[in-house]
């Protein structure tokens, strides 16, 4: 609404007051929910770049492990023991809330197994075929838990981008524009009354 376009009344000037309040008052909070979010975000911001670097440690183990179950127990031996696994992990993908943003959160199940719930026997392969099990179901609970912290990483900071920039709409846009309606409101108001003091002086003259 430009300045042009406003109605110079009182009635007028009372519903911009109100229309000012309410929007500081709403920038107010999505800047105590921007700041908030981006403390999250720093928080998790640590954590993901530790389960990033575990991760990493995890793979370059799993890798090398496998690679000595192959050489010593052979590949048909490996890929065999590996399809033997009747009980698979189980993942489940719920939610949570933080402040006002749906985030995943995942939970897996049967992921780690001891010796006899793999589903092969021990004659035929050897400890090094163990090894490489546990090895990669390590793996496996490392990227479940790096999957749900990168997506709310990308969650959050999705979220600040947009209460961002209604922030910045609120600050740069819509308060000033109200308050110089308010102010052009006024100035109008105070002119009128100069012109009707001013021609109650020439009747009564």
């Amino acid at each position: 609404m430009g300045v042009k376009d406003v109605k110079p009344t009182r009635s007028e000037l009372i519903e911009l007051k109100k229309k000012i309040k309410l929007s500081q008052s709403g920038h107010k909070l999505l800047k105590m929910k921007r700041d908030g979010l981006i403390l999250e975000f720093f928080e998790i911001l640590g954590k993901a770049k530790d389960v990033r670097t575990e991760l990493d440690a995890a793979y370059e183990d799993a890798s090398r492990k496998i690679g000595i179950a192959n050489a010593v127990d052979g590949t048909i031996t490996v890929k065999s023991t590996a399809f033997a696994l009747q009980n698979k992990p189980q993942i489940e993908l719920e939610s949570r809330n933080i402040m006002g943003v749906v985030v995943p959160k995942i939970e897996s199940s049967s992921v780690k197994k001891n010796i006899n719930e793999r589903g092969y026997g021990i004659l035929g392969t050897s400890a090094y075929t163990d090894e490489a099990a546990d090895a990669y179901e390590l793996l496996v609970e490392k990227i479940i838990l790096a999957a749900e912290i990168e997506t709310t990483m990308k969650k959050l900071l999705d979220d600040i981008e947009k209460t961002k920039r209604r922030v910045n709409a609120l600050e740069f846009k819509v308060i000033p524009e109200l308050q110089e309606s308010m102010t052009f409101i006024r100035l109008r108001l105070e002119e009128m009354e100069r012109e009707n003091t001013f021609r109650l002086k020439r009747i009564k003259g």
